[in-house]
C-alpha cells in the first residue's frame, strides 16, 4: 500500500467544449457534410451528417409551432429507434428538456415520472413485443381520445397537452403522428428557432434521466449540455475515435450508455451511429457489425457474453471491429479477454460512472498494458477529480478501500425538484458520493470493489462480492456468477453465489466450493450455491442482487 492519498485529478490541458448539443451537430455536420451519421438497418435509414442536421432542424421547428416553450419537458418512452436520435438533438436545439423514461416502465412508475419533472408532452412508440405502451398511456390518461391533439386534460396527468406516436400507423384519436410534426413548422416557428439558439446557454439543463435505485421512488438525475457534450468528446478521445469510425450501439438510448457514450461520443468526433434494432439481440448485433463493418461496438458485459455464447458466433465477419466499450457493470476478466481475442476489440475499454456524473469519471485507453484493461477502470477522466474516503471522510491511501466520490463538468445539477434527496448525495464542496466502493493504485489506476450496499461482513471480515466472482469466472463449467450476502444468526452474513453454467456443463455445488478452498479464504468461500438459468436484469443489462437476495433471504428463513 502507498503512503500516496487517493485523490487524483484529470488532465486539464484539452479545453472543454463550450457547445450546446445543438450548435455542436451543426458545427460536425459542417465540417463533415457527406459523412454517414446515423445508419438503422431496421428502419431503413441512412442519414449524412447534413441531412441529419437538417431533419433535426425541421422537428425542433416542428416542436415550437406546437407552442412548447425553453424549458419545458418532453419525455420519451421508446426503444432505440432513428427518432430517438432526432429527438435527443431536436429538443436540445429548442431549448426542451428531454426526459428519458425506461421502456420497462409500466403505468405507476410513469405515472411518477411524468408528474415528478410536470411534462408537457410525451412521444412514445405504441406497442413493442407484449408490450402496449399507448394503452397503459390510456389506462392513465383516459381523456385522451376526447380532446384535440395539444389540448390533452387528464385529471392523473395534469401537465401533459401533448402525446407524439411514432410508426407508420394513422394517428390514434387526441394524439400527434410523430412523422407529421416537422411539417408543422412554418416561417415563424423556423425564425423562432433561429432566434432562441443565441440565448442557449451550455449550463442549461437539457436531460433528465430517472435513476433505477433499488429503494425508494426515482430520482430524476438533471443534466446539462456542458455535462453530456463534454463528457461525450471524452469519452470518443478515450477511444480514438474518428470521423472514419462505425460504432455499433445496442445498450439502450434512455440510458447514459446509449445517449452519452454511444450517440455523443460519435457525434462529437463525426463517427456513425449504427443501430441495431429497438432492443438487443446477440443474433442482430452480429449480423449488423458483420454488415454495417463497424469498428466499435458498445455493451455491458451480459451482452458480450450473450454474442460470444451465441451459437452461430463463428459464422460473421468482426475483422473491422478494434474499439468499443464495456461498461454498465463489473466487467469479467475472463469475458474481456475473450472480447480482446475473439472479436478483435484490441482497443476495447473499460469506462465507469454514473448517471449522476453524465456518466462517465473513470476510462482505460488503447495505450494501457492489457492488463491494466482487464483489471482496473482506467484513471481518472480529464477536468474530473475523484477521491476515496473512509466512512469517516478522511482520503485513504493508496490501494485501500473506501467510498469513491467525484466532481468537475460532470456533476449532475441536481435531482429535479428534491433539494433534500440532492443533498444526501451532492455535497457543499461539489463532491458527488457514489456510494461505490473502489480503490486507486499508485499508478492512478482505479479499481470499483463493489457497492457500499452490497459489501457483506462475514464474522467481522469484510468481503467484497467482485473478488469472488472475478475468481470464479476463472472456473470453466462457469458461464457467469453473481455473489451476494445473505442472512446469517451465526456470522450476520453468508456468502451465497448464483452461477449460471457454461453450455453443456453440469452443476455440483460441492465441486465449486472444493474448487475454492486453498485458493481463496475460507470465509469467502460461497456456503450457498445455486445454478440458474438467468439472473433478475434491468433492461440495459444490470444485474440486480437485491431481487436474487430477497429470494435466497426467503428460501433460507424456517418453515
Amino acid at each position: 500500500m502507498s503512503d500516496l492519498p487517493s485523490h487524483v485529478a484529470g488532465a486539464t490541458d484539452a479545453p472543454l467544449l463550450d457547445d450546446t448539443v445543438g450548435t455542436l451537430l451543426t458545427r460536425i455536420a459542417a465540417a463533415h457534410p457527406a459523412r454517414e451519421a446515423l445508419v438503422v438497418p431496421p428502419q431503413g435509414v441512412r442519414l449524412c451528417y447534413r441531412e441529419l442536421d437538417d431533419a433535426v432542424t425541421r422537428l425542433a421547428a416542428g416542436l415550437l409551432a406546437l407552442d412548447l416553450e425553453p424549458g419545458d419537458r418532453i419525455g420519451i418512452w421508446s426503444l432505440n429507434r432513428a427518432e430517438w436520435v432526432l429527438m435527443q438533438f431536436a429538443s436540445a436545439r429548442a431549448g426542451l428538456v428531454l426526459v428519458n423514461i425506461n421502456p420497462a416502465y409500466r403505468t405507476h412508475e410513469l405515472e411518477y415520472a411524468l408528474t415528478q419533472v410536470e411534462c408537457r408532452a410525451l412521444v412514445l412508440v405504441p406497442a413493442f413485443r407484449t408490450s402496449d405502451y399507448l394503452a397503459m398511456l390510456r389506462e392513465l390518461a383516459p381523456e385522451l381520445g376526447t380532446h384535440a391533439p395539444g389540448a390533452l386534460q387528464a385529471a392523473r396527468l395534469p401537465a401533459l397537452r401533448h402525446v407524439l406516436v411514432l410508426g407508420d400507423e394513422a394517428a390514434a384519436p387526441g394524439t400527434w403522428r410523430f412523422d407529421d410534426i416537422a411539417a408543422c413548422a412554418d416561417a415563424d416557428a423556423h425564425a423562432r428557432l433561429a432566434a432562441l439558439q443565441a440565448g442557449l446557454d451550455p449550463r442549461d439543463p437539457i436531460n433528465i434521466q430517472f435513476t433505477s435505485g433499488t429503494t425508494g421512488a426515482p430520482k430524476g438525475a438533471t443534466l446539462s449540455h456542458h455535462n453530456i457534450v463534454n463528457n461525450g468528446w471524452f469519452i470518443g478521445e478515450a477511444m480514438r475515435l474518428t470521423e472514419a469510425d462505425r460504432l455499433c450501439i445496442p445498450v439502450p438510448f434512455y440510458h447514459c450508455f446509449g445517449m452519452v457514450l454511444g450517440n455523443l461520443a460519435c457525434v462529437t468526433h463525426g463517427a456513425c451511429m449504427v443501430i441495431p434494432g429497438e432492443g438487443f439481440d446477440p443474433l442482430v448485433t452480429l449480423q449488423t457489425v458483420a454488415d454495417e463493418r463497424c469498428t466499435g461496438l458498445h455493451g455491458v458485459p451480459t451482452m458480450f457474453i450473450a454474442e460470444l455464447d451465441h451459437p452461430r458466433f463463428g459464422e460473421f465477419d468482426l475483422s473491422s471491429l478494434r474499439t468499443g466499450i464495456m461498461a454498465g457493470s463489473p466487467c469479467p476478466v475472463e469475458v474481456m479477454k475473450k472480447v480482446v481475442e475473439r472479436m478483435h476489440m484490441r482497443e476495447v475499454t473499460i469506462a465507469y460512472g454514473m448517471t449522476e456524473t453524465s456518466p462517465v469519471s473513470f476510462q482505460t485507453t488503447p495505450d494501457d498494458p492489457l492488463d491494466r484493461r482487464v483489471d482496473s477502470v482506467g484513471r481518472v477522466h480529464p477536468h474530473v477529480e475523484v477521491r476515496i474516503v473512509d466512512r469517516d471522510g478522511a482520503v485513504v491511501p493508496r490501494g485501500a478501500t473506501g467510498e469513491l466520490q467525484t466532481r468537475g463538468y460532470s456533476v449532475m445539477q441536481g435531482y429535479w425538484g428534491e433539494p433534500q434527496r440532492t443533498a444526501e448525495v451532492l455535497d457543499a464542496d461539489g463532491w458527488m458520493h457514489t456510494g461505490d466502493l473502489a480503490t486507486i493504485d499508485a499508478d492512478g489506476y482505479g479499481r470499483i470493489v463493489g457497492r457500499l450496499k452490497d459489501m457483506l461482513i462475514r464474522g467481522g471480515e469484510n468481503v467484497y462480492p467482485r473478488e469472488i466472482e472475478e475468481f470464479l469466472h476463472g472456473h470453466p463449467a462457469i458461464a457467469d456468477v453473481q455473489v451476494f450476502g445473505v442472512p446469517d444468526d451465526r456470522f450476520g452474513e453468508e456468502v451465497c453465489a448464483w452461477i449460471r453454467l457454461a453450455e453443456g456443463a453440469t452443476g455440483d455445488a460441492d465441486a465449486i466450493r472444493d474448487y475454492c478452498r486453498g485458493r481463496i479464504a475460507h470465509y469467502k468461500i460461497p456456503r450457498y450455491v445455486e445454478f440458474v438459468d438467468a439472473f433478475p436484469m434491468t433492461i440495459t443489462g444490470k444485474v440486480q442482487k437485491y431481487l436474487m437476495r430477497d429470494a435466497m433471504a426467503a428460501r433460507l428463513q424456517p418453515d
